[in-house]
């Protein structure tokens, strides 16, 4: 059972091809090394065995607090663990919306935990130079399954885009067999059959079905939108750069983008890519088809909106859809339906924007001079990377929290909901077991991952599935030195915060689209240009050095 001290609580929050893999800069330390570290590791440990330590074991884990699910010492995840695995996990619990920069105090302050999840490339990088977290891939030979994944799913390409300048990674993703397109747009379907349009398949559809919209309710803005705190319009930005051609904005901010055209990177920010990702904001905004306080209110203010038919349209996800969107509307307007539709296409065509990695998990540095280093590496190798483990972390125990039947179809328990599946239960298999928990459930097989997937959920995966993958899920290589990253960093708040403010301005108005060279202009001021020479210096080092 873990124990979560008030010290820990207090202080996280109140703080400001595997051959081609490991032969590419990793150097795999001699077993000789690791002889002081083996307390608790299994001496025989491969793909398919279930890892439990030889003796009991602890180790510390930065916890990702999530409002939805709130974490609790007696969830039967932690017990089943140690049952499983022999290892107890002291989490330091850190609210989900400071968990960034929490992180960043824990890891500057040397007081991180040993296991740091949550970790979204490229956060790690800030963190290599100082030498705060591990290289992960000299160690690869202690994580049989995670090598497994790599070299069954040809997943080189995607590790790839992970490497620092000395060849190495420091993150440990979660590895998914297919892509996974988690987010689109959610659209009232009964208004569109009042309205007799179809369903938008593209952006420009989208903005012909808001105008539709509009013309019959023009007391509302069609269109407002959750998901915009810390980032402005996070996710909508960041789909609408997708289907524009570029790696992602807004919640998914990339300071630097691959114009593989021009074979050399460009700042995002002010790429041509982009501005017209802002001139189409711009018109949703200016023809009062996109709510102003999409860009300042919270998700709460978003879903009273839609339930109260003050909008149609808003940002979505499976979850979200069946756990926030139905329910609300449900309540208030019975009559109401609600659909996923297809990832709208943009300039960039019908492309799936998904990688297969997802966030990961950091080490320590501190953690190698452990003794339990090895047995703590097995560990994260089991419960993130095997078959087993991970169906343990999404789905549980089999015959309490779910049933499987003779095809080998998973269900919740009788009395045990998730999204959905089983909407008559009393318990819920995150927030009253801890199952199914984003600190440890992602990636996988796609038969898992799929397995809480309603049928409409499954069909829109299908169809994303069979669209090409877009290219700038795998950019070359541009790892930057120490020294670049020290000084890029220096750079990068001021661009971000610059891009973001002006984003917001063109947007609502407050700054004429018609200044946009001068925007530019003062990006560069702000060295936005010296930092894309930095990036494209570090991709021609790179492909000299590794190829």
């Amino acid at each position: 059972m873990v124990q979560l001290s008030r010290r820990q609580v207090l202080f996280a929050t109140g703080a400001a091809a595997v051959v081609s893999l490991a032969g590419c800069g990793d150097d795999t330390p001699d077993k000789k090394d690791l002889d002081r570290n083996r307390a608790g590791a299994m001496e025989k440990y491969g793909v398919g065995d279930q890892f439990t330590a030889t003796e009991p074991v602890t180790f510390s884990i930065l916890y990702n607090n999530h409002p939805n699910y709130p974490l609790k010492p007696e969830w039967l995840f932690w017990s089943e663990l140690a049952k499983r695995t022999n290892v107890k996990l002291d989490p330091v619990a850190v609210p989900l919306s400071d968990y960034e920069q929490k992180r960043s105090v824990l890891v500057g302050s040397g007081d991180a935990p040993l296991i740091i999840p949550k970790t979204y490339h490229p956060q790690e990088n800030q963190y290599v130079s100082s030498g705060a977290v591990l290289p992960v891939s000299d160690y690869l030979d202690l994580m049989p399954h995670l090598k497994e994944k790599l070299e069954r799913w040809n997943l080189r390409p995607e590790m790839d885009t992970l490497r620092q300048e000395d060849g190495k990674f420091y993150l440990l993703p979660g590895l998914h067999e297919k892509p996974w397109q988690e987010y689109t747009l959610a659209v009232r379907t009964d208004v569109l059959e009042q309205l007799k349009i179809p369903s938008p398949t593209t952006w420009d559809e989208v903005y012909a079905m808001l105008k539709a919209m509009r013309a019959a309710h023009p007391d509302i803005h069609p269109f407002s939108d959750r998901f915009g705190k810390p980032n402005p319009a996070g996710n909508l930005l960041n789909m609408l750069a997708q289907a524009h051609g570029l790696p992602g904005a807004g919640w998914n901010y990339h300071a630097t983008s691959w114009d593989d055209g021009a074979q050399k990177y460009v700042f995002t920010g002010a790429s041509d890519r982009y501005r017209q990702v802002v001139e189409f904001l711009h018109k949703l905004v200016a023809d009062g088809l996109l709510d102003p306080e999409t860009f300042t209110q919270t998700d709460d203010q978003a879903r009273q909106k839609l339930a109260s038919g003050k909008s149609f349209v808003i940002s979505t996800n499976a979850q979200t859809l069946v756990n926030d969107y139905r329910p609300d509307i449900a309540k208030i307007n019975p009559n109401a339906r609600l659909k996923k539709i297809m990832f709208p296409i943009g300039p960039a065509g019908p492309v799936n924007p998904a990688s297969r990695l997802e966030n990961g998990v950091m080490i320590s540095s501190k953690a190698r001079e452990g003794k339990n280093f090895v047995a703590m590496m097995q560990f994260i190798d089991w419960l993130w990377y095997s078959d087993a483990g991970q169906e343990f972390a999404k789905w549980g125990v089999e015959g309490t929290t779910f049933t499987r039947d003779a095809s080998g179809r998973r269900a919740p328990a009788p009395d045990i909901d998730i999204v959905g599946l089983n909407p008559q239960g009393t318990k819920h298999l995150q927030k009253d077991f801890g199952f199914a928990n984003g600190v440890f459930a992602y990636g996988g097989k796609l038969d898992l991952v799929q397995s809480f997937f309603s049928p409409e959920e499954l069909e829109f995966q299908k169809e994303m599935n069979a669209r090409k993958p877009a290219p700038w899920v795998t950019p070359p290589p541009a790892p930057l030195s120490d020294s670049e990253q020290e000084q890029t960093t220096l750079w990068s708040t001021a661009l971000k915060d610059h891009v973001t403010q002006n984003t917001l301005k063109f947007a609502l108005g407050q700054r004429p689209l018609g200044e946009w060279d001068a925007y530019v202009s003062e990006l560069k001021a702000k060295n936005a240009e010296a930092y894309t020479d930095l990036v494209n210096k570090a991709y021609e080092r790179y492909r000299k050095n590794h190829g």
